[in-house]
């Protein structure tokens, strides 16, 4: 099955006639990240299956939350990205996968300069399995959408460098590119089917091979792209767009295309990955919670009070901006 089709997916297992429609441009972008929340839940087994799949459209809508809150909420922006060739080494000695080490070493400040994402992937596992322990079905849900994003982020090659936007080799815009223009234009071509979400044994090791191998096909995304441009030059490498009635310079969708059969299949990989590994962990937090009855707590529904604060919450992310680096 495609990645189209299972994202059109519903609630009841069953195809609908269509996807819901975006309120925006797909901005590991908004698109995608809301496609590996909805596609984490069909990795689940069936005892998690009554409170996820009862609550996609949540996990689905609120995978963006981390975003919006990147401009308004102090130390969010660090937690998307880590800057893995700003330290000469790399391994356990000079880099420690444990955070109090490795704050120990360089100090936090200089930590969260560079960005901090499989460490605080790390935190957000712990808080989530807390949530399955208290039984705390909103808290469940919101800790479950934001860890889905933070681990999609960990699985994208420019998320892992400081020249996260080609601005240090003169190819700015290449992360949007990469992350949304690809997504959008191809994964209806992906397949979404990655099998049953698996107890992770050391989720610190898993967050930490996530990034890796992220950064690892970080030559391959600079090269090509720079490649395939002196090919064709700028010419056919740039068209415009209307996108919410702005006329906007965009990749061309020939040139979006010949990166994308040159990268062969990069994009798709590096998504199918970050949905197993939502589903894994998701399922790994229920486990090491006692696996609490889902069925149960299913059944409970978010009073006013909490509809309320959500909804305050959010719109308090608009009136708090600050410039953060883009990710």
């Amino acid at each position: 099955m495609t990645l189209l089709a299972s994202f059109l997916l519903c609630a009841n297992g069953v195809l609908s006639a269509k996807p819901r429609p975006l309120t925006r441009a797909p901005n590991w972008g908004f698109y995608a990240h809301q496609q590996i929340n909805r596609l984490a839940v069909f990795t689940l087994p069936p005892d998690m299956m009554p409170l996820f799949k009862s609550r996609i459209q949540f996990l689905t809508d609120n995978a963006v939350n981390p975003d919006k809150r990147r401009y308004a909420v102090v130390d969010e922006a660090p937690r998307h990205f880590i800057d893995l060739d700003v330290y000469a080494d790399t391994t356990r000695e000079t880099l420690p996968r444990s955070w109090s080490a490795a704050a120990d070493r360089y100090g936090p400040d200089t930590l969260a300069m560079h960005g901090i994402v499989p460490w605080h992937i790390q935190l957000a596992k712990y808080q989530l399995t807390e949530a399955f322990k208290e039984r705390n079905v909103p808290r469940i849900l919101r800790l479950a959408a934001d860890i889905g994003h933070y681990i999609a982020d960990a699985n994208v090659p420019l998320h892992t460098t400081r020249n996260y936007n080609g601005q240090l080799t003169g190819q700015t815009g290449i992360h949007g590119f990469w992350e949304s223009r690809l997504p959008e234009l191809f994964s209806g071509t992906y397949d979404g089917l990655v099998g049953a979400a698996e107890y992770v044994e050391h989720p610190q090791q898993r967050a930490w091979r996530a990034v890796f191998n992220a950064h690892a096909a970080l030559d391959s995304v600079l090269a090509i792209e720079r490649s395939l441009t002196a090919d064709v030059g700028d010419s056919h490498k740039w068209n415009f767009e209307d996108r919410n009635g702005q006329t906007v310079k965009v990749y061309s969708e020939t040139f979006a295309r010949q990166y994308h059969q040159r990268l062969r299949g990069q994009v798709e990989r590096q998504l199918r990955a970050s949905i197993k590994m939502v589903g894994d962990f998701w399922y790994t937090c229920w486990v090491d919670a006692g696996q609490p009855d889902l069925k149960k707590l299913a059944r409970q529904l978010p009073d006013e009070t909490e509809k309320a604060e959500t909804a305050a919450e959010q719109q308090s992310w608009l009136k708090r901006l600050f410039k953060v680096r883009d990710e």
